[in-house]
């Protein structure tokens, strides 16, 4: 995987998993307790997403492939998935199903693995992207590099779950909301990307990827 390659697929990820977007739900989700349990709670979140996204990066092609589905079919979904996910982005619809999510948490339980780590972190979109970039990649060192683009994914959404609080001061409620919209612009480019790439390896329109 080259730098640019390797860039396309952080910024991909990185929309999907939306850390800042995050930050604020894990405001929400720990507000009361200890600086100490707020970070014991976003490591365990993070640790769980990573395994969960290993699991599907790894086995999710052969899992496609036993239930007849074709990597290219996958793609177009895939995209089209993407695509909804920005349009809810650009409306804002995502950020307020997420605080709903949130705010139906049991506060006095610990939320990292539900809802943090599932729906919130690893969530269809992130699992879906994970298994279109493994496919793309190229033998085992882009299968290493995807892997790397995800932990370091995680390792952005742990950063913004420490500073969470001051990036919700800083930023605000419509600072939060203008990056967001910015974020679901460049989702939906590359949405539409994924299902051309799709179409081509149907061989249906471009020829065969």
């Amino acid at each position: 995987m080259d730098l640019a390659s390797f860039v396309t697929a952080f910024a991909t990820l990185f929309v999907i998993v939306d850390p800042i977007g995050l930050a604020p739900i894990f405001v929400a989700l720990t507000q009361g307790m200890k600086a100490q349990e707020r970070r014991r709670i976003g490591v365990r979140a993070v640790v769980i997403s990573a395994i969960v996204l290993s699991i599907f990066t790894i086995f999710g092609d052969g899992l496609l492939r036993a239930i007849g589905i074709s990597m290219p079919a996958f793609r177009i979904a895939g995209g089209v998935l993407l695509f909804l996910t920005a349009l809810d982005m650009l409306f804002q619809r995502r950020t307020e199903r997420r605080e709903e999510q949130g705010a139906n948490a049991d506060h006095h339980d610990d939320p990292s693995v539900f809802p943090l780590a599932t729906p919130l972190i690893a969530g269809p979109g992130a699992i879906a992207t994970m298994i279109l970039l493994s496919d793309k990649a190229e033998g085992i060192a882009g299968q290493f590099a995807v892997q790397g683009v995800m932990l370091l994914v995680l390792a952005c959404v742990l950063a913004l779950f420490f500073m969470a609080n001051g990036i919700e001061r800083a930023l605000g409620r419509t600072g939060t909301l203008v990056v967001t919209r910015l974020l679901g612009m460049l989702l939906a480019a590359l949405a539409i990307q994924f299902v051309i790439d799709g179409l081509m390896g149907t061989g249906l329109w471009g020829g065969a990827a």
